[in-house]
Order: structure tokens, then sequence, then C-alpha cells
């Protein structure tokens, strides 16, 4: 029986236009338009959008005009299909002067060289990089020479061997250099964002074959006697490949492989009813919290492989503001360059990117207003800038129009449009429906985590069948037994935009890699500099913060003042130690409530691009530690000013009277601050805050010794170990000796002595529960961040 013989196939072809080459493949389609998504993208106004396509025909190529408004033409003429291949000139628009492309026999690869290195297999934006700066040959000769080792020194400063103008890059970042065996290794200078080999962190590690180091938003690799600098201009791809996540040990999925490309420069929502999974998706694209199966393509490099690496090009908008409302718009962004660039950076390169990023999204006239002050859309603007002064390649959003009337939504969505349109690829998650018309693609979501539809949004309603969206909604909340997911596999759009649409492998991902958390952009001292000055800053702006700060120890003073009289007396000595213990409980804990809670957006979020933990939380006590300590010698000496204390001898435990007790409550309302904060760090939201700053006041009041007998009875005594203000109180009332003047049952506690044992006890107590609470919060902290963070 004679062999079938094989069916002909269109030959490879190289298409050359002005800005870059292809090579086509007789694989799939190429379409020629406008669309940032299309294969072929001529940016003319006398191109369509979509203009044009290039399919393969048995042995032949063809050429299909996509009812163009100016036409295509080939060999001079208008066509609508036209047999094209080696030699074919193509215009498209005009006949005479339209934007050109040639075609030509794909080039045989030149046979390699024994000595060369080959070059790593780069897809995307790597495959076709915007800036490419082959290096010199490296014979020892010419190479730099650092304590005999040959090297090439590659950072941000003018004096490296390469220069890389990028900010995150350290000044002095890395080293190249030649071993005496011939290979190369690549060390690391102890740069702020760290250097990386395919993907992974390293200090020295050895540069072989197709080793891609990265540094910055560079790659570089070795090709023959070569280093070559790749840069990610950020017109990148994302593949989403069968991302599966679930809970509950399996049992409860809340994504179901969901599969889908995004094209260079293009604007993606994702939308779906309550509870589809789009939140979930979010966490899974961005690295927040990785799919348990599943694979994230980043322009054909596989995103949690070498997330440690490829987190510096993501950017995350939280629906939540990750501003403080207090600062104005310019100083906002100024701290977050600050905190986010190397330690190196000098602060006219801060100050430039900045302005920059002011003027890319319009907010010059807004950059000297407080951030409150601005409409819910420009606040939107502003978290945006923020997230722009890296230079990300992908930015995400999660619900940027939440709250905005229909005008700001659609300035929102077309600020978004010309992000994307600058060439960054960009994914919102949104509610909103009455602007999907400005993005080029459409994901929903389904109940499950499924994909039902993905493809242009002005087909999306016509494939469900209904005419507006709310029935769309509805119908997926009823028809929870419908296979949405079933019918879009089966659909012509499933094959198009998503089967069709790719050129990536499909690969067998298990899930994410074990990654470290980033590295700090600043070391925690440097960073907590600039924690403490954006605190200060933002409260020194909130004026009623500070008339309730100054007024509140007056206040408080003077009620005990009035109680205490001109001498503490058997009548007068416990209210005034009490007043006193309540001032300073109330101004310590009300200072720090609400302030971690408050700021649980923007926290999460620098955390994930290398803030530290104990920094932050140390300009909190920093700040308000000065802040209340302030209060309360303010509080006490307006309380006791011109009061014979009445102390044994005149004379106090270890010091004068008034500054023991001065001492005391200043201790009081430092560590009364540091519980408010463990409270702030335990609720979830900020309104509950207040109810339980007055049940704290209540407490150290019933449990502080003044009003139960609390020595030698069971339960309370141990309970009351942990209320700050019984060891307050001990120490004032060790001072003046209470039980002399006010003898009885209640005076008769250990703690009340007048002695030194006691004194230094009650006071050392306070220390110890201050550091309990710091360590807590600490801990507390940890619950609010990425997973990847927890360590």
């Amino acid at each position: 029986m004679s062999e079938r013989p094989m069916a002909p196939t269109a030959p490879d072809l190289l298409l050359e236009t002005e800005s870059g080459s292809t090579v086509m493949t007789p694989s799939r389609d190429y379409h020629v338009g406008r669309d940032p998504l299309s294969d072929i993208v001529i940016d003319d106004a006398r191109v369509s959008w979509h203009h044009a396509v290039l399919r393969p025909d048995a042995d032949h190529w063809t050429l299909e005009d996509e009812h163009s408004t100016n036409g295509t033409y080939a060999d001079g003429r208008r066509v609508q299909q036209w047999g094209v291949g080696p030699g074919s000139v193509i215009r498209f628009g005009s006949a005479a002067d339209g934007p050109c492309v040639t075609l030509a026999d794909r080039p045989a690869p030149a046979p390699e060289r024994p000595s060369a290195v080959s070059m790593p297999a780069f897809t995307g934006t790597f495959r076709q990089p915007t800036t490419v700066r082959p290096l010199p040959a490296l014979p020892h000769s010419r190479l730099r020479s650092s304590g005999g080792t040959p090297m090439l020194r590659i950072g941000r400063a003018a004096d490296n061997d390469l220069v890389v103008d990028d900010l995150i890059v350290s000044r002095r970042h890395a080293e190249l250099r030649a071993l005496a065996d011939g290979t190369y290794e690549i060390v690391d200078l102890g740069s702020h964002n760290g250097t990386y080999l395919n993907g992974q962190p390293v200090t020295r590690a050895p540069v072989g074959p197709g080793d891609i180091v990265g540094i910055g938003h560079s790659a570089f690799c070795l090709v023959g006697d070569q280093l070559q600098e790749y840069v990610d201009t950020g017109e990148v791809s994302l593949d989403v490949q069968d991302l599966t996540v679930a809970v509950d040990h399996g049992r409860k999925v809340l994504l179901d492989q969901v599969s889908f490309p995004v094209g260079e420069k293009c604007l993606l929502a994702v939308v779906g009813p309550s509870g589809a999974g789009k939140s979930t998706l979010l966490n899974a694209l961005t690295g927040q919290r990785p799919a348990d199966r599943g694979t994230v393509l980043y322009d054909g490099r596989d995103l949690y492989r070498d997330y440690a690496e490829l987190r510096q090009r993501i950017g995350l908008v939280p629906q939540d503001d990750i501003l403080h409302a207090q600062l104005t718009v310019h100083s906002a962004l100024f701290y977050a360059a600050e905190l986010r660039f190397p330690q190196d950076t000098a602060k006219a390169e801060r100050q430039a990117r900045v302005e920059e990023v002011v003027r890319e999204l319009g907010l010059q006239q807004r950059a000297e207003q407080p951030v409150h002050s601005l409409s819910g859309g420009q606040r939107k603007r502003v978290s945006v800038a923020l997230e722009l002064l890296t230079k990300p390649s992908l930015l995400f959003l999660d619900e940027p129009t939440s709250g905005l009337d229909p005008g700001m939504d659609r300035s929102v969505m077309h600020m978004l449009r010309g992000l994307a349109d600058d060439g960054r690829t960009v994914i919102v998650v949104t509610h909103s429906v009455l602007s999907l018309d400005v993005c080029d693609r459409l994901l929903v979501l389904a109940p499950g985590g499924r994909v039902a539809y993905y493809g242009p949004p002005g087909d999306a309603l016509a494939f469900f069948g209904f005419e507006h969206w709310p029935e769309a909604f509805e119908s997926f909340e009823r028809d929870q037994d419908r296979d949405w997911a079933g019918e879009f596999r089966e659909s012509p759009f499933q094959r198009q935009y998503i089967r069709n649409s790719t050129a990536q492998p499909h690969l067998l991902g298990s899930g994410p890699v074990a990654v470290a958390p980033p590295p700090r952009p600043r070391s925690r001292s440097a960073q907590l500099g600039t924690l403490v000055r954006r605190y200060a800053a933002a409260l020194a702006a909130d004026r009623t913060f500070l008339a309730i700060m100054i007024a509140l120890p007056f206040v408080m003073g003077a009620m005990a003042r009035a109680l205490a009289g001109s001498t503490l007396t058997q009548e007068t000595a416990m209210n005034a130690l009490l007043i006193l213990c309540v001032g300073g409980v109330l101004t310590g804990a009300a200072n720090a409530v609400r302030e971690l809670v408050k700021e649980r957006a923007i926290y999460r979020r620098e955390r994930a691009v290398g803030l530290s933990r104990s920094a932050y939380l140390l300009s909190k006590v920093v700040v308000l530690g000065a802040i209340t300590v302030a209060q309360a010698v303010v509080l006490t000496l307006v309380g006791l000013f011109g009061v014979d204390l009445n102390a044994p001898r005149g004379k106090g435990v270890l010091m004068p009277p008034l500054i023991e007790i001065t001492v005391a409550v200043a201790l009081l309302a430092f560590t009364a601050m540091m519980l408010g904060l463990l409270v702030s760090a335990m609720v979830r939201k900020e309104e509950v805050t207040m109810p339980l700053l007055v049940l704290l006041a209540i407490v150290q009041v019933v449990f502080c010794g003044a009003l139960l007998k609390l020595h030698g009875v069971p339960g309370l005594e141990q309970l009351s170990w942990l209320v700050p203000s019984r060891w307050a109180l001990g120490g004032m009332a060790g001072t003046i000796g209470l039980a002399r003047i006010v003898p009885g049952e209640l005076t008769g506690d250990p703690l009340f002595r007048h002695s030194a044992g006691a004194w230094l006890l009650n006071m050392g107590m306070l220390l110890v529960l201050s550091l309990l609470f710091g360590f807590l919060v600490s801990r507390l902290l940890r619950r609010h961040e990425p997973a990847v963070m927890r360590k």
C-alpha cells in the first residue's frame, strides 16, 4: 500500500515593517491593524483598527482586507484578497505612501560557534527588545580589574562599565567577573533590590549558557563573547493557564481552570457576580495568594517560578486608597518614592520621577492639595501614580471605580485606557459595566470561578443572549445549574480569543514555588526615618487631631486639680490619683486605637514591596510615644500644680514626689498607647475602635485597685496584673504613702507601699506590659500581610 502524500504547507516568511520584523509560521493567522492586540500593529491614522489578515492557504499565504476604510494595496493596486509570498510589498491606507510591509524568505539560522553561549529563548518583549546594547568583547586585557580579577561593573552611576538608567537599580549594583577557567560569575554588590539569576536572588553565582541575569527592568545574557542587555519596556503579554484555587482542603473551589491570554498594551476588564472569584483571580495573578495549580506566563517566563524577580514589575492598586489623606499629593508621592527606591537614590532623582508621574496623570494642578480634598476619581489617580513610580509593566486595579459617580467612573476608565496605550498591560477588576467599551478584552467569571466569556466587550451581551448587564448577572445567580463554562468552551469565541490567540506553549504547572520576602529597598533604620517623618507630617496636617491632642491633657489635668484641692487629704487623695490614671489611659489609648486599622490597606501594599514590619511598628511607637509622654507630663503638671502632695517627710521613694508621679503617669500613658495599638491591630473595622476605647477605660478604672480589693482575691488579682492602671496607681500611691493618708482595706495593698522595691516593681511591670503588647502587635500585623511575607 503506497504512502499517502503529505499536504503541502505554506513556508515560513519574514515580515518586515519600519518598527521591526516578525517571523510568520503557517500554524496560525496574523492580523494587521491599529489595535494594540493585533499581531502586526501599525500605528498610522490611515490604517483601520482591524485592517487585514494574512492566512496560510495550502502551500502559500493569502492577504485578505477586512473591509478597511482606506484599503489594502499590493503591487500598486487595491486588493480584497491576494496571494502573497517572498518579495511581496504591501501598503495599507494608501497606494503611494501608506505604511509598508515586505515579505521575504525566513533566513536560515546561522551555525553556532563552538565558543558561543546560547542566547536564552526570550519571548514577547525580550524576543524583540526595544533596547539591545551588546557590549565589547570580554578579553582580559579590556576588562576592568578588581583585585586581579577581570570584571565588568553594572549599576546606575555614570562610572559603571554598563550604566542602567533605572531608579530601582543601585548605583553600584553588580559585577560580572571573568574567572581563570574561562567561565563567568555574577556578584551582587550589596544592592538594595537584588540581583537575580533565572528569576532567583543570588549574591554570587556562576553564569552559564542560557542563564538570565535580572537587574531592575533589564535582563542580561552572554551571547558569544558579548554581554547583551534586554530592557523590559513595559509592552508585555500575560498568558494564564488553568489557574485553580481551592480552600477547605480542596472541598471548595474558588477558581476552576481559568485560562486566557492578555496581549501587549491591552486593557482587560474582569467582571462577574459576587463570589465569582474576581478578587481570588487578582491575588493569583499578582502573587499575593498564588494559585494552587496552573501557570501564569509573564512574556513567556513562569511568573511563580521567577516571582522573586518579576514582582518588581507588577503594580497593584487595591480598592481602598493607599494614601495618607492628610498629606498633599506631592508629599504622599515623594515619601512613597523614598520608601521604594534604593537608599542611594539622590533626592533630585526621586523628585524628578515624582514630577514625571504627576505630569503623566495630569495632576499638576492638584500637586499641592491635600489628598482628602480631592474627588474620588482624583484620589484614584494619585493611587495609580504611586504605583507608577517604579514603572511597572503589569498594572492591576481592584474596583478602582467603586463608589464613583458615572462621570468619574468614565474618567478613571479612560485614564486606564491611556496607560495601556502608553505601553503597559492593565487588568482591572470591577463591578461597574458603564465603561467596558474602552477595554480591549472582557473576562466574565461565572459563580464557581469559571470562565463564562472572554473576548471583545461589545460581543459579550449578545453571546449571553441579553440586552443589559443586570439581566445577565441575575441569570448567573438564578440559573446556577447552567454550564456557563461549558457553553463558552464550545463557542467560536474560545477558539478565536483563547486557543488561537497565544503562541505560548501550554505548561503543566504544579502551582507556586516557595519564594523569599521581597528585598528591602532601604535599610530598617532608613525606612524608620522616612516613616517617622511621614507619620509626623500626616499628624501635623490633621488639625482636628492636633486640637484634641492639645486639649485633652489640659481638660483631664484641670479635673484632677479640682479634685485634689490645695492638699491631698483623706477625702481627695484617692480621687485625684484615680483621675490621673483615667487621664493617662485615655490620652495614650485614644492616640493609638485607630492608627493601625485605618492604615491597613497602606501597610499591606507597602509590606508587599519591601517595607519592614519592625520599622513600621517602631515609627508608630516613636511618634505616638513622644506625643503621649508629652501629654502625660502636661496632664500631671496641670493636675498637681501647687498641690501639697503630703508625701512622707515631703519626699518620694527615690525622687521628688511630683517627678515620681509624672514618671508613673507617663509610663501608664505609654503602656496604654501600646494597648491601643494592640486593639487597633486586632479589629477589622475602624468603627468598632471607639466602643472598645470606652470599654478599655472602664476596665482600667475597675481593676486599678481604687474601687475593688484585688490583693488576695483569687482570679481578680491575677487578672489585674494585665491592667496597666493597676501598676501606675500602685506607684503613685507608694510615692505619697497613700496608706498613711487614707487608711483602710484598699490601701493596704502591698503595691501601695512607700518603698523603693514596690515602686520599681510597679514601674518595671509597666515596661514589661509595653513590651508584651508590642510583641503581640507585631504578631497580629502578620495576619494582614501577603502570604509570602509572613516570615
